[in-house]
């Protein structure tokens, strides 16, 4: 019997063991070689092959999210670096909705690359240390490996020449392709969409009977004037798609990014919509040259395929006044440096935009059961230049954000958009009207529809101006840190979840707390020594909070579940917590460096130490991760991770409780 007992207990003891070891993630694998450039220049080339599900942050993108790619060179006076890392591996763009922001990161494969100028012809070593953060759903990883490239005299052994084009193309083949095409489809059909409200427009519309007029009496032979008709519709997209062809091939990833980020296009976009808007409320008209247009319809007399495709160009070129806007739309969402994406999103707007009008070419007699162009029209336009004013705020908001203007804040930009919707629905119920607008003797229901739905959202915004997250258009708005009045922060102060009530939750003031917080009005520590002396001293269980100043999953599990008023109220009133940081950078005293048992590194900053802490004592390196210890240190019941229930996580901190009850 002790037999069998003495056997089930190593039997747990080796589980237990193998299982905390197997947390130890090791999500990217690092390959280092060198690529000669010429007898004194040579590329340090970083390649990384990133486990599925998984995604490495990139370097390029702005601090205040997760933790991004960096590099750490050892100064050596046998070479010195020429610029920064590059990346050759095109990283994807995204809009983190938890930290409000643009970041980027790789997918599958990663290649950067650093130019170095040789100084010497003896052999020698570059050493560094490489820090950064990997994340897939429920689980952030934090990082900071040692780098080494041996260089030795000729480079004969060390370099590798394979040509960056084809490692592009290997990049490309490993790509995830039914993320990849699910992506495509669905830019596919929002630019199919597009082509669809273009085509109420009134400078699109009226053109609908001229183009059936032209392919009835283009061709007495009814066959010949069907596959003309086709070929027009072929035309009208091929105009399209080239477009999109030209600004994928020619300004690429770097003018990409660029157009994306930095202030001057994201200005001339906003100036772009503004014209654009004032355009379509009537104040003046956008035209085409004169001698373009009148150039283009000259060739139409050609007849044949000749006079079919100039056909289409004079409409590509008539109705561009009211299509630009939305074809430029499309290519500034599409243009991240893909070759396909703008292909895809102008084929998708051409091909919504041709249809009509070649069905129409090919059945003229449908004409009869179209609705005669007029009022209605108009009041599309002007719906759409509300739209244009509320979207082009976006171009600036980026700009302010950016460059920390002040211009364009969350209650200022919501304001604006107030404003502009509620105007809309007065315009749609007949209470505003424009001088070219025609009388309105009553309200048709779709328009009544639109008006409700214009209210509506309205007055979903509202509330937006007293500091709630609207999250269905957070990706549209300022982040929340620039409101100004957050009416939920000031009852949390006046309520017992403030201030006035810390003295209750904490010892003494929590080293590290000039930089650190904890969300909701929360008190705790930032120093497990100091918050487990405040637990002995309270006689309460110890919350460990494992966390990232750049983990996603961290502030999801904060605005999810911490947010519960019921584990609000255990963590406040039965828990002393400590939040560690494990990617914070603040330097430590020297007397506070740590030896780490687990890679032999010193530890001199805030965050490596906690990173080791988390793995040497509980063998887990991803974040969050949340760990309730008794007085002695020891666990009290099986720690989590990522999970956003609050209903199991509440069940989590009760459990908690009465172990420490019990010991």
């Amino acid at each position: 019997m002790k037999q069998k007992i003495l056997t089930l207990l190593l039997g747990i003891l080796l589980t237990s063991f193998l299982s905390a070891h197997a947390q130890i993630l090791e999500t990217v694998s690092w390959e280092f070689t060198t690529e000669k450039l010429s007898d004194t220049e040579l590329n340090l080339v970083f390649k990384a092959q990133i486990d599925k599900e998984w995604h490495l942050y990139s370097q390029n993108f702005e601090d205040g999210g997760p933790v991004r790619l960096s590099f750490t060179f050892e100064e050596s006076e046998n070479y010195e670096r020429i610029g920064e890392v590059e990346e050759i591996t095109k990283a994807k763009k995204t809009f983190d909705e938890i930290f409000e922001m643009d970041i980027e990161y790789f997918e599958h494969e990663a290649i950067l690359k650093q130019k170095i100028k040789l100084l010497s012809n003896t052999a020698f070593t570059v050493v560094g240390e490489m820090e950064y953060q990997t994340c897939r759903e429920g689980e952030c990883v934090l990082f900071t490996p040692d780098f080494e490239f041996a260089i030795n005299e000729g480079q004969s052994n060390q370099v590798d020449e394979t040509p960056v084009k084809a490692k592009k193309e290997k990049i490309n083949a490993m790509k995830n392709p039914r993320k990849e095409y699910a992506s495509l489809w669905s830019l596919f059909f929002i630019a199919f969409t597009f082509g669809l409200i273009a085509l109420l427009t009134p400078c699109v519309f009226p053109m609908i009977p001229m183009t059936v007029s032209f392919f009835m009496h283009s061709s007495e032979n009814r066959r010949k004037a069907i596959f003309n008709a086709i070929f027009y519709g072929v035309s009208i997209i091929g105009i399209y798609t080239i477009i999109g062809t030209i600004v994928a091939i020619t300004l690429g990833a770097d003018f990409a990014n660029w157009l994306s980020t930095h202030w001057i296009p994201n200005v001339i976009f906003f100036a772009i919509f503004f014209v654009f808007a004032f355009s379509f409320f009537g104040m003046f008209e956008i035209t085409m040259p004169s001698w373009l247009v009148n150039k283009s319809v000259a060739k139409e007399d050609q007849g044949g395929f000749a006079g079919s495709f100039f056909m289409a160009f004079t409409l590509v070129l008539v109705s561009f006044s009211c299509t630009g806007p939305i074809v430029g739309s499309i290519l500034v969402q599409s243009a991240g440096g893909e070759i396909l994406e703008p292909i895809v999103g102008m084929f998708g707007f051409s091909l919504a935009f041709a249809l009509p009008f070649t069905l129409f070419a090919i059945f003229p007699s449908w004409l009869n059961n179209l609705p005669k162009s007029g009022g209605w029209l108009n009041s599309v336009k002007v719906v759409l230049g509300f739209l244009e004013l509320a979207l082009g705020l976006k171009f600036l908001s980026i700009a302010d954000q950016t460059y920390h203007w002040g211009i364009l804040d969350r209650e200022v930009y919501l304001g604006i958009w107030i404003v502009i919707f509620t105007l809309m629905g007065f315009y749609l119920l007949g209470k505003l009207k424009f001088s070219h607008d025609s009388d309105l003797k009553y309200i048709s229901v779709p328009r009544l529809m639109l008006a409700i739905c214009s209210f509506s959202f309205v007055v979903y915004m509202i509330p937006g101006m007293f500091g709630a997250p609207l999250k269905a258009i957070s990706g549209y708005l300022p982040p929340q840190t620039t409101q100004d009045f957050d009416i939920s922060a000031i009852v949390r102060d006046q309520s017992g979840a403030g201030f006035k009530d810390a003295k209750s939750e904490i010892c003494e003031t929590p080293k590290y707390a000039d930089k650190l917080h904890l969300p909701h009005g929360l008190q705790g520590y930032f120093d497990f020594e100091q918050g487990l002396a405040c637990a002995k001293e309270q006689n309460k269980p110890v919350f460990i909070d494992f966390t990232g100043h750049g983990c996603v999953n961290c502030r999801e599990m904060e605005a999810n579940v911490w947010s519960d008023a019921r584990v609000q109220k255990v963590l406040r009133e039965d828990y002393v917590i400590i939040a560690l940081y494990v990617d914070d950078k603040q330097k430590l005293p020297e007397e506070d460096w740590i030896t780490s048992t687990y890679d032999g590194k010193v530890k001199k900053t805030l965050g490596k130490k906690y990173a080791d802490f988390q793995i040497t004592r509980f063998g887990v390196n991803a974040q969050p991760y949340y760990v309730l210890l008794d007085h002695d240190e020891n666990t009290l019941v099986e720690s989590r991770a990522y999970d956003l229930n609050a209903d199991r996580f509440l069940e989590f901190l009760e459990n908690g409780k009465k172990e420490f009850a019990k010991r």
